[in-house]
């Protein structure tokens, strides 16, 4: 079992019991909801159910619905103009996929293990957030950590060495584990080092480099496929902050 994945519980009538196990009750934008609101959400949303590898929207789709990922990962790509795929974030369980101004969606999302996901017409949520000025609250809440959260890698892909980057992707994949109360032992890493390299703007063989060297100066292990340990977060969050002397 993915360590992403929340137990799923057949659903209620009002979708209640999914509600209440779904990773966006614990980091994202059910979370402050109290039973009454949430009930209001479920009657209005939808369950659909994506393997591994399964794309829930593509780039230029008509963005008429909003999505939260109640158990799962997500990789979200842009088509570049020579052709080549860029991946532009990852979305855990919790997060919103698909909420954009645009008529049409910027990127593809494509689920990297198996998902599960709340779907919302874009007028729903738009009576759901006039209803209820909690959640909407809470929803500009997570815009505005996304768009912190997209700062933050423009800083670290266009100034920082290829380390340092590993580093600061180590550590957002230990936080999104923390938020959601999951093992911080063992982190799963469902996306591949091709992945890692696009997201954090590096060469196949620069990533695959410097997870060696992270092994060997101590920093990391990696137990099996899809997983890594953090053994020194001190030493990692230095290289995150551009302290390359550590």
């Amino acid at each position: 079992m993915n360590p992403f994945d929340v137990v799923r519980h057949p659903p209620l009538v009002a979708g209640r019991t999914v509600c209440e196990t779904c990773g966006s009750r614990i980091a994202g934008m059910c979370k402050p909801l109290d039973a009454a609101v949430l009930d209001d959400v479920a009657s209005d949303s939808e369950h659909t159910d994506l393997p591994a590898r399964g794309t829930l929207f593509r780039e230029g789709d008509p963005a008429k619905r909003v999505y939260t990922l109640i158990d799962g990962v997500a990789k979200l790509t842009r088509l570049l103009p020579d052709g080549k795929q860029q991946v532009v974030g990852f979305r855990f369980a919790g997060d919103l996929l698909g909420f954009t101004t645009r008529n049409t969606y910027p990127f593809d999302a494509e689920m990297l293990t198996p998902s599960r996901v709340c779907k919302l017409e874009r007028p729903k949520l738009d009576e759901l957030l006039k209803r209820h000025p909690l959640l909407e609250r809470r929803f500009l809440d997570l815009c505005v950590q996304e768009l912190g959260s997209t700062q933050e890698q423009l800083v670290a892909v266009g100034r920082l060495p290829a380390d340092c980057r590993v580093a600061t992707f180590l550590l957002l994949l230990d936080n999104a584990h923390r938020i959601r109360g999951l093992p911080l032992k063992t982190l799963a890493m469902p996306m591949t080092r091709a992945d890692i390299a696009d997201y954090l703007g590096l060469t196949l063989e620069t990533v695959s480099r410097t997870f060696t060297a992270f092994r060997k100066r101590g920093l990391i292990r990696e137990p099996g496929h899809g997983q890594v340990e953090l053994l020194d977060h001190e030493g990692l969050q230095s290289l995150a902050e551009g302290d390359t002397e550590h």
